[in-house]
Formats: C-alpha cells, structure tokens, sequence
C-alpha cells in the first residue's frame, strides 16, 4: 500500500450518489492521490469500499472511519478478506469508537468503556476465520491512551479534526515505526468572512462531541474556544485560503511526523462532490 503523500477524505464518495463517486473515483487516482478515505455512520460501508475498489486500479480505499459499535468484527473480517481477494490489497481498515451522543442516541447506555470496546473489536478480527493483518487496519486515536494501542495492535493511527501541533504529540506517543495519518480540513476560499461561514456550522456539529472537545482542551485551546468557535480555533483547524495556503498546512503536519496528510474540501454545498477544489489541489501538488 502506497500511504505516503496526500489523499483525499470525503463524506461524498460514502454518501453521495454512487455512480459519480465512482466516476470521481476514477479521476482521483488519475490526478495521483495515493488514497481515498471514506467515514462511516451507519449503513453498508463495505458496498461503498467495494464500489471504489471496483472504479480504481492502484488507488488505497481506507474507511475513516469503520464504526465498531455498528459492525460485528467477524463479518468486517470476512468482508474485508472478499475485497482483498476481489481487487488485491488495497483496502485499508481504519476502525474508530465514535462518539457516545451518537452511539447512546440509538441505544441509551451503549457506549461504554471506549478503549476496551476497540480491544475486543480487535480481538474479533484476530480470532476470524480469516483475520484482518495488523498491518492492514489502523485506529482513529486522539488521546495517548488510544494512539499507543494504534501502535500495537494495528499499523498507525487516523487522528481527525486536528492540528499539527497534535500530530507532533502523536507522533511522540506513537513512536517511529507506525504510521501517522491525519485528516485535514481545508477550504480553498481567501475570504474569510465566506470560510468561517462555512466551516462553523459544521465544526458546531464535531465539537458538540466529547472526544473532540476534548482533545482541544488537551490542546490548549479554552472552554470559550470550543463554545464560540473562536477565530483562534478556526483557523487552527480549518486551513482556507489558496492552494498553497492549504499545501503549507499540510507541510506542517509532514514535517511534524505524519506520513500521510487525507484533506477534506468544504464547499458551500457539503454535499455536492467538490471535483474541482481537487483538481486544483492536484495541480499545485504537481
């Protein structure tokens, strides 16, 4: 698996219309991103890796998450086992615990103990029939607890919603030999008035969480910083302005210690495929 570089993570190619994630799919690996990333909150995500597997020929297909409280690990395993067989080892399993309010809003009670829920999903996929490899699926971590069991008992985290500055942090907690994957958020617009239009409402949404609250406070950001979305927090998680606005950010987290930057476009329509804020992106990464 080619996991160097810079991907693409996008909500569209998991929910949108599936005829044109594929096709989107297809151009993707052709501008030369090395991987796609998909997330995962609820329904079948492994038609969605299979439809992406199908539409590409070298491109790595990883969920971003797959949400354990959602999915029985033997059935991941043997779904997993029938993509690698169908289209070769490109598929990487990123496996997350989600978050309570969500879990908890289906089943009151449910989310519990977070790192010994993802323990024994992973001792799910080790005792199947035909096991997942280690060096196949990776874990979303943030916290210290979560990243060192990424480090041993898969190949290297997917941190989300974070700064370069963690990635410094979780590539300290991680160690050498795993690898480090963050997502970033970007949003190719120089006003700042029209960026912070956008990304606010959708960082209300991940910031009402508590691992992503969370983690900004570890971070050093205040209460007042997560409750107003203050510029501060804004800009450190959103990257907007130009491509190469954008790309420095990536550079930041590279030169932190990841080995892998996945970038996730905002555009004023989050559901519409942002086809040519990647192709723009591609054309500086050229």
């Amino acid at each position: 698996m080619n996991l160097e570089g810079v991907g693409i993570w996008s909500s569209q190619l998991r929910y949108g219309d599936q005829a044109e994630a594929a096709e989107a799919a297809a151009e993707l690996e052709e501008l030369g991103f090395p991987a796609l990333w998909i997330p995962d909150v609820g329904g079948p995500v492994l038609d969605s890796v299979q439809n992406l597997l199908g539409a590409t020929k070298r491109t790595v297909i990883a969920t971003g998450i797959l949400n354990l409280w959602m999915h029985e690990p033997a059935d991941v395993a043997a779904g997993y086992a029938q993509l690698t067989a169908d289209h070769g080892d490109r598929f990487l399993l990123g496996i997350g615990v989600s978050h309570a309010p969500l879990i908890n809003s289906r089943e009151p009670g449910r989310y519990r103990r977070p790192l010994a829920a993802t323990s024994a999903f992973l001792d799910g996929l080790d005792s199947a029939a035909t096991p997942v490899p280690m060096q196949n699926r990776v874990l979303a971590a943030l916290g210290p607890k979560m990243l060192t069991l990424a480090a041993e008992r898969s190949r290297g985290a997917h941190p989300y919603l974070t700064t370069p500055e963690h990635t410094a942090r979780a590539r300290e907690t991680l160690g050498e030999g795993p690898l480090l994957l963050p997502e970033q958020t970007v949003i190719l617009s120089a006003d700042r008035d029209e960026a912070r239009s956008i990304g606010i409402p959708w960082l209300r949404g991940y910031l009402a969480m508590p691992n992503y609250a969370n983690n900004m406070l570890r971070s050093g950001f205040t209460d007042e910083d997560v409750q107003t979305v203050s510029d501060r927090l804004f800009d450190a998680l959103i990257a907007w302005g130009d491509e190469e606005t954008v790309l420095g950010r990536v550079r930041e987290h590279q030169s932190a210690g990841a080995d892998h930057v996945c970038v996730q476009v905002l555009g004023a329509d989050q559901q519409a495929f942002p086809r040519e804020q990647w192709r723009r992106l591609a054309a500086a990464l050229r």
